[in-house]
């Protein structure tokens, strides 16, 4: 959500002021509001948000892709990425 269309203005932190890197909706007193979504999953919500407000599909599937490249989402596939595969961390016979 932009922003400015954001009816608090932005997310809180914890001690209440704004938090202008997230929405109300998504980051509350300095925590997610849904920790546990997926980035497929938040991709989905909000493409199908816009489509509740009548965005046109493609304006919808065009907005909604730039939800990776929130800091959110960029720090976990920071994360995945810096973790070894899965094949060396057995080992070896």
């Amino acid at each position: 959500m932009p922003l400015s269309k954001d009816p608090l203005g932005g997310g809180s932190n914890v001690d209440g002021t704004i938090n202008n890197e997230y929405c109300s909706h998504c980051y509350r007193k300095g925590a997610f509001t849904q920790p546990n979504i997926t980035v497929e999953e938040m991709t989905a919500l909000v493409e199908g948000k816009l489509r509740s407000m009548h965005f046109p599909g493609f304006l919808a599937r065009r907005f909604a892709k730039d939800v990776p490249t929130l800091r959110r989402w960029r720090q976990k596939s920071a994360r995945q990425s810096t973790s070894p595969p899965r094949s060396e961390l057995q080992p070896r016979a």
